[in-house]
Parts: C-alpha cells; sequence; structure tokens
C-alpha cells in the first residue's frame, strides 16, 4: 500500500504525521510512506530525518480575513493544486492524508480530482480552514479532541511520539532527576513554552523564583532555544536549559508541567498523567484555551490566561500546588482518563480501511 501523507509548517501538524508514520509501518512494515510539505516549514528538516521521503509545494497561507493577499491566493493554489497533482501522479498513492495548514488543501484537491480517498486529521480542538475543507470531501475524518465541531469527525486523539505515550514516569523517575541535576525528594515543577518558549511565561516564573524556594519546590524550566535566561540563584535547585531532546525524561523528572496549550503539549502532558497550569497562547483565535478546556473540566489541570499569569499569582497559586501530593495525584488521574494514548494506531487503522 502507499501513502501520501500531507502536513507541515509547524509541529503541531509535523509531529502527528511522522508518528502516524510510525504506526503505520508497525501495523504493516509494507507500507510505502511519502511525505508532503514545504521547504519553510519544519517537515523540510524532520522528515528527512526520520528517514522518509518528502516531495514539496508551495506555501499558499489561507487569508482569514478580506485583504490583497486574499485576492491572489486563487492564483497561488492553482499552483499548489498543480504541483500537488504532479506528486500524486508519480507516487500513485492508495490513500491521501491531511494533517491541516498550508500543504493539505492542495493535497486535498489533488486527491479528489485524481478520486484518491481521503484521510483527515485535526489537530486542534477548533478546526482550521482547510481541513473544514477536507472534511467535506470524506468521511474519514479524525479529531484530537472530543468536543470538535466537525463534518464525520471520529475522535482518536492526537498521534504521539512512542517515547512518550509508552512512558513510564515512574521507573525513570531517579534517573531523569539525574540528568537534570535535581534533588531526587524534592517537589518539582516543569516550566515550557513549547517549541520556541514564550517570554512572558519564562519572565512570570523565574519572578516567582523566592517563592518556590520558600515551599521547597524546584523548577526545570526549558526557556526555548531562542531565549535565555539566567538562573535564579536559590537554595533548591532551578534548572534553566534551553531545549530539551528526552522529553520523556523531563515528563519523568517533574510533578507538573506550567506551559502553553498548543495540541501536542496538552495531548502528552495530560496522557501521560502530569497535572498542568495551561497558558494559551494570547494570539490566534483561541484554540488554545479550547484544546485545555476538556481536561481542566475533568479536574486534571488549571487555565490561566497570559495576562494573569503574573509572577504574583504564581507565587500564590503554584507553590501549594506543588507541595500538595494528594492533589497532585487526583489531577494526575483525571488528566490521564481524559486523553488517550493511542491515537497513532486508531488513525493508522482508519487509513488503511480508508485505502480499502
Amino acid at each position: 500500500m502507499r501513502v501520501l501523507l500531507a502536513g507541515g509548517g509547524s509541529a503541531g501538524h509535523t509531529s502527528p504525521m511522522l508518528a502516524t508514520a510510525d504506526a503505520l509501518r508497525r501495523l504493516d512494515p509494507a507500507t510505502e510512506i511519502t511525505c508532503l510539505g514545504t521547504r519553510e516549514g519544519l517537515e523540510a528538516r524532520l522528515v528527512p530525518e526520520a528517514g522518509l521521503p518528502l516531495e514539496f509545494v508551495p506555501r499558499v497561507p489561507l487569508p482569514r480575513r478580506p485583504s490583497a493577499e486574499l485576492l491572489r491566493t486563487p492564483g497561488k493554489l492553482r499552483g499548489a493544486r498543480a504541483a500537488a497533482l504532479d506528486v500524486v501522479d508519480r507516487v500513485h498513492p492508495d490513500v491521501v492524508v491531511g494533517f491541516g495548514g498550508y500543504v493539505s488543501v492542495p493535497a486535498y484537491l489533488a486527491a479528489r480530482t485524481r478520486h484518491v480517498p481521503i484521510v483527515v486529521h485535526e489537530g486542534n480542538a477548533l478546526p482550521g480552514i482547510a481541513n473544514r475543507l477536507g472534511a467535506r470531501m470524506t468521511r474519514h475524518v479524525a479529531t484530537s479532541f472530543p468536543d470538535t465541531d466537525l463534518r464525520n469527525a471520529t475522535y482518536v486523539g492526537l498521534p504521539i511520539r512512542r517515547m512518550i505515550s509508552t512512558l513510564d514516569r515512574a521507573s525513570l523517575r531517579a534517573e531523569a532527576r539525574a540528568t537534570f541535576g535535581l534533588d531526587p525528594e524534592r517537589p518539582t515543577l516543569m516550566v515550557t513554552g513549547g517549541s520556541q518558549g514564550a517570554a512572558s511565561l519564562n519572565d512570570s516564573v523565574a519572578a516567582a523564583a523566592g517563592a518556590f524556594e520558600a515551599a521547597g519546590v524546584q523548577v526545570l524550566h526549558i526557556v526555548g532555544p531562542k531565549h535565555s535566561l539566567a538562573a535564579p540563584s536559590t537554595s533548591v535547585p532551578y534548572v534553566v536549559l534551553n531545549y530539551v531532546d528526552r522529553m520523556d525524561l523531563a515528563y519523568a523528572a517533574v510533578d507538573a508541567v506550567l506551559c502553553r496549550a498548543g495540541s501536542n503539549t496538552v495531548t502528552e502532558v495530560s496522557g501521560v498523567g502530569l497535572p498542568a497550569i495551561f497558558v494559551p497562547l494570547p494570539i490566534g483565535n483561541g484554540e488554545q484555551a479550547l484544546n485545555a478546556r476538556p481536561v481542566v473540566e475533568a479536574g486534571g489541570g488549571l487555565l490561566v490566561s497570559d495576562r494573569a499569569l503574573t509572577p504574583e499569582w504564581i507565587a500564590t497559586m503554584v507553590p501549594d500546588l506543588l507541595t500538595d501530593p494528594d492533589r497532585l495525584a487526583a489531577m494526575g488521574s483525571a488528566a490521564e482518563s481524559i486523553i488517550p494514548l493511542d491515537a497513532d494506531e486508531r488513525l493508522a487503522r482508519m487509513i488503511l480501511e480508508a485505502a480499502r
């Protein structure tokens, strides 16, 4: 079987695409997988690193508001569709799978033109323009969150890396804490703004370092590859890193996470049973708050706006949470019950069904 996976532009599209590719090969090692992306996105690096062939289409953003760029979009989209048609005609896929974003629209249009079955996977709770279009072309539609309003939707979850979905946090805890230079016994908070970091989170949490020290709470603070932060001088560990490539160890080392609410972050953090303080990105269409809502409503996390995340709020709320093991355990169990960790194989089986 030949599968064309279309996704890219950001980790939110690329990561589930690669996790799905792995699941397809586990289910059927003979599956031939080709990825479709752009030269500008993360996929241009990550897909070849994963050992998968990558074809390119032009990047065509879809403007959400009337503008001069909107008037130019149809012509650009025709060019992207032509490029996608060329790929489809060379690869001859049995099914085309879209993960949203710039790449998916030309892929959906090319698949429909050549009468190739389509599978749509929506990563966010609030569907994007590309997948709203794709969902009108197929009955094979998968979502990452339970209340996503998308035609023909089936809730399967978000495909994530096997190192996370199979993580045994307890068995790795001692190794993880030693790896990051953390005390083996103290309650531990991880702070992360996602793959690029978040300056507002970095500044507010660092400014509350004295409150963490007073409560005996240590911090693993991942500031992002483009950010810098001097580690606060405290008597308990406060570890600052720009990037962590072993997130399984990071999750195993900590008791709770303060983070953004991108789909990958919500799925990984909650799926492994970590209580979270979600701080949605203050720009966009509000999709990050919607991503976190099922976990928060189940009792697995807290939701605070970027504006409200002040050093004073952190000092008042977060150390008390980290030093309440019963509350942490209840929140972790609630989070874990909401988020499935087998979405990669569930989506792969949907793809196989569509191809048949």
